[in-house]
């Protein structure tokens, strides 16, 4: 299971490779799209070179250390970076975004307002996630937790993945994040092309089932409630690239172990645009 450490390391997005593609300039006029294999604006290929900055919401809750995001975005753009991915979540625990199911800090929040806006400022498109599937900053043992305080009774934190209460807490969680009104750009978060796109989940992982049929309806069920919510912004899952009962033949790529994703049939579900995997090479 990824560390805190780890997850520092994890190094963006694109469609079935990764995310470092060519640079170019961009405007934060019109939305990303994509056309076949290709990422678009504007009519014209989108080509990008990105990184991953998962501590951004959580630094800019103290207006007094806001300047460390905004000298990350300046000095990414100078390197002709021009995607950052980042947490949208926090859930419970210092500087905690989601202080319980549907209590926020609204401090935390204009955080993310702040985020947003310096990422728009510096011609940086984000891909913001929802939550966490490791422990850091909350995550789905914190959706547990939370559920067996109100008395429901959860075997375990992949109850996440089927619980009616726990999909409830989540789907409010991203209700509450892609309706958001920015107090600082006044533009409402699912009408910001400043957001390239959503992640549904950092690394999802269920050891309850192998098959990945589990996290296939999630991903269903999640993808279908985003988009009809905000159907103008590309969404995609946040996997690893694991092999599943897909292609069983290639199971034996994986890691010595089994971590219930499918890489293939979770990503031809129609509402997920584009596919990730997350490159840990220097661990390889």
């Amino acid at each position: 299971m990824a560390s805190f450490s780890r997850i520092s390391y994890v190094f963006g997005v694109l469609l079935f490779l990764v995310l470092a593609c060519e640079a170019r300039v961009l405007s934060n006029v019109g939305f990303v799209t994509t056309r076949d294999s290709h990422f678009v604006l504007n009519g014209s290929p989108f080509l990008f070179n990105g990184f991953n900055a998962y501590w951004m919401m959580h630094v800019s809750a103290d207006r007094g250390e806001r300047y460390k995001v905004s000298e990350v975005f300046r000095e990414a753009s100078a390197a002709g970076l021009t995607v950052c991915r980042t947490w949208a979540f926090s859930d419970g625990g210092d500087r905690a975004l989601q202080i319980s199911p549907g209590t926020y800090d609204e401090t935390v929040f204009q955080g993310l307002d702040f985020v947003i806006s310096e990422a728009r400022k510096y011609g940086i498109r984000l891909i913001l996630s929802f939550v966490n599937n490791y422990n850091d900053f909350g995550g789905r043992q914190q959706y547990a937790q939370w559920a067996r305080n109100a008395g429901v009774q959860i075997r375990s934190e992949d109850d996440f993945y089927t619980n009616q209460v726990l999909k409830g807490y989540y789907k409010n969680h991203i209700k509450r994040v892609v309706t958001r009104f920015n107090t600082i750009t006044k533009i409402a978060y699912k009408d910001d092309p400043t957001i390239m796109a959503w992640e549904l989940m950092n690394e999802p992982r269920c050891q309850a089932d192998y098959s990945g049929k589990t996290v296939n309806g999630w991903v269903q069920e999640m993808a279908t409630f985003v988009k009809f919510l905000d159907n103008r912004h590309l969404l995609e899952i946040g996997m690893e690239g694991f092999y599943g009962d897909t292609m069983p033949e290639r199971k034996q790529v994986n890691p010595g172990y089994q971590v219930g994703t499918d890489f293939i049939s979770n990503n031809l579900i129609r509402e997920i645009d584009f596919a990730t995997i997350h490159a840990y090479p220097d661990i390889w």
